[in-house]
């Protein structure tokens, strides 16, 4: 049988590839592809082995069973940030993911109402240096049909967990030049207490779970950062 084989940041680099084809035996695992994988990329070994898998959008163990058309993703690691609890029910934010300035002031508009007593705002921006180097430009690349996915999800769990209804998410991918927002998060809720929790729960958790990848160019070289 075939499936779809998608490849995002330092797997695209070292398959020179964005996608492909490939042919499974029918009733494979994840596993079993990967190693097909592997025996026509045996250096992808290193970043295979901190990858997870995704499986038509959704994060998969290794034993997965495959089916025809099916669309594989090893996701290598992210950004940064500790791991979180597993994402549940999810709700309809707003949600924007673009190459585009990000816009705040449009953006605290989208989800502000008049019940709504605190309006949190986390913004991230590019700095000039990381771990001792001189960055010169950031690239961030996206898997941006599971990156929604996954963005509604943590809001989904935010609302559970802290009863916010007005959240707003965006993030630019492409390249983004020192002092340019890569991250905003707006979060509307009756009181501070609720909104300032829920903020920081869904940026801590879009660090560590949703296919947003982030290259550092420095003057020094360049290197996809890993959490």
């Amino acid at each position: 049988m075939e499936i779809r084989i998608r490849y995002f940041a330092s797997f695209r680099e070292a398959t020179g590839k964005s996608e492909e084809r490939l042919e499974v035996p029918e009733g494979a695992s994840v596993e079993e592809a990967r190693a097909i994988l592997l025996g026509r990329y045996p250096r992808l070994q290193g970043m295979m082995e901190r990858s997870l898998c995704a499986v038509n959008r959704s994060y998969v163990a290794p034993e997965t069973r495959l089916h025809e058309g099916d669309e594989l993703v090893f996701i290598p690691p992210m950004g940064g940030g500790q791991q979180s609890r597993k994402d549940e029910q999810a709700m309809e934010p707003v949600i924007r993911l673009t190459r585009e300035p990000l816009d705040r002031a449009a953006l605290i508009e989208a989800v502000t109402r008049p019940s709504d007593g605190g309006i949190v705002v986390f913004e991230g921006v590019v700095r000039d240096n990381a771990r001792g180097k001189q960055i010169r430009y950031l690239e961030y690349e996206a898997y941006v049909e599971m990156a929604e996915e996954q963005i509604r999800a943590i809001v989904g769990e935010a609302k559970r967990l802290w009863g916010v209804e007005h959240v707003a998410v965006a993030h630019r991918f492409g390249r983004l030049e020192i002092g340019e927002a890569s991250v905003i998060i707006v979060v509307a809720a009756p009181h501070r207490a609720e909104a300032f929790e829920a903020c920081r729960y869904i940026i801590d958790t879009l660090k560590t779970t949703v296919p947003i990848w982030k290259k550092e160019v420095a003057t020094s070289g360049e290197e996809w950062v890993e959490g």
